[in-house]
């Protein structure tokens, strides 16, 4: 029993079926060593792709974020152009005898006197030229006090710049008014007021030329 079993093992050892089932044994191992090291592989190449991907995701909501305030961008500048046509249209003036009249209507509906009444120009802009007023203005507090606030909700667009004391008699006050609207440059430069802005070689502190409406 004892003599047989070495030639047994021996057999077994050079049998060709041994050697298959050894081949198989070392080939399965490799197999499931190379399946771990994929499994560990596609793992992380997985984690990373979705890291990217993470990213690359945040980076595209972040420009759509950027983006958003430009959508409609075009309309929104076109119906601001529409609103500050509409609003020169309504409360700009066409030419410089419109305000004068103006003026003259509101003094006479709340009484006061309106004096050394002068007109003048600012630097012409691209879209607007400043007419500035500068003016006397006689009467009682009431009667100031409305002829102010009816410039400042009057249709034609003016802005009080001044208003200072500079005599009083009984129940009488005279004050000194600056005032401004606009005009369109074209309709500033028709207009023929004295320009704010003095040429070369002329003293900005000239006087500005007066238009002649003492007493209205």
């Amino acid at each position: 029993m004892s003599k047989s079993t070495p030639s047994i093992w021996r057999e077994r050892l050079t049998s060709p079926l041994t050697w298959h089932y050894a081949a198989f044994a070392v080939l399965l191992v490799a197999v499931v060593a190379l399946s771990i090291r994929f499994g560990l592989d596609w793992a992380a190449t997985s984690g990373s792709s979705t890291d990217a991907l993470s990213a690359k995701e945040v980076q595209l909501k972040a420009k759509e974020l950027q983006i958003v305030p430009m959508r409609g961008l075009d309309k929104r500048v076109e119906e601001a152009r529409g609103q500050v046509q509409a609003f020169y249209a309504k409360r700009i003036p066409p030419n410089y005898s419109s305000i004068d009249r103006r003026i003259g209507e509101l003094a006479l509906k709340d009484q006061v006197r309106l004096s050394r009444v002068q007109y003048s120009r600012g630097a012409a802009g691209s879209d607007l030229t400043e007419i500035s007023l500068d003016a006397g203005i006689t009467g009682n507090y009431p009667q100031i006090m409305r002829f102010v606030n009816s410039l400042e909700r009057d249709q034609t667009f003016f802005v009080i710049r001044g208003l200072s004391l500079t005599g009083q008699q009984g129940g009488m006050v005279n004050l000194r008014l600056k005032v401004s609207t606009w005009l369109r440059p074209a309709d500033a430069a028709a207009s023929g007021l004295p320009s704010t802005q003095p040429a070369d070689g002329q003293n900005e502190a000239e006087p500005l030329a007066s238009q002649g409406k003492e007493g209205k």
